[in-house]
C-alpha cells in the first residue's frame, strides 16, 4: 500500500439544523497523480511566473505518461507470460486428451475384438 496524505471537503454548512435526512447523495470525485497536485500553492512557495507555473505542469505531466508508459509496459510483459504460459498449458493438456482417448479407442476394438472371438460371433 502507499500512503498518501488526503483531504475531505464538502460544500454542506456543517451546522445545518434541519429534520434529519432520509436520501443523501455524495458524489466522489477521486485524483491521483498530476491531477492532485496543488499548483496554485506550488507557485506561492516557489514564487513562479504563470509561464514557470505552466512548464512546472508540462513537465510533472510529461513525467506522469512515462511513469504510466513504464507500468503498462510492466504488466504488458506480465500479461503476455501469462498468455504464453496458458497457452502452452492448453497445448500439452490437449495432446494429453488425444492420446487417452486414441490408447481406449484401441484398447476398446482389442476388447470387443477378443469379446467377439470368444462369443465366437467372429473368426
Amino acid at each position: 500500500l502507499i500512503a498518501s496524505p488526503f483531504a475531505i471537503s464538502s460544500g454542506i454548512n456543517a451546522e445545518y439544523g434541519g429534520p434529519p435526512v432520509d436520501d443523501l447523495s455524495v458524489k466522489l470525485t477521486v485524483k491521483r497523480g498530476v491531477e492532485a497536485k496543488s499548483y496554485n500553492d506550488l507557485a506561492k512557495a516557489e514564487k513562479l511566473k504563470p509561464m514557470e507555473l505552466e512548464l512546472k505542469k508540462l513537465e510533472d505531466l510529461a513525467e506522469a505518461i512515462v511513469t504510466d508508459f513504464a507500468y503498462m509496459k510492466s504488466r504488458e510483459k506480465l500479461m503476455r507470460d501469462t498468455n504464453e504460459s496458458t497457452n502452452s498449458r492448453v497445448l500439452w493438456f490437449s495432446i494429453f486428451s488425444m492420446a487417452v482417448l486414441l490408447g481406449l479407442a484401441l484398447w476398446q476394438v482389442f476388447y470387443l475384438k477378443r469379446f467377439f472371438k470368444a462369443k465366437k460371433l467372429i473368426e
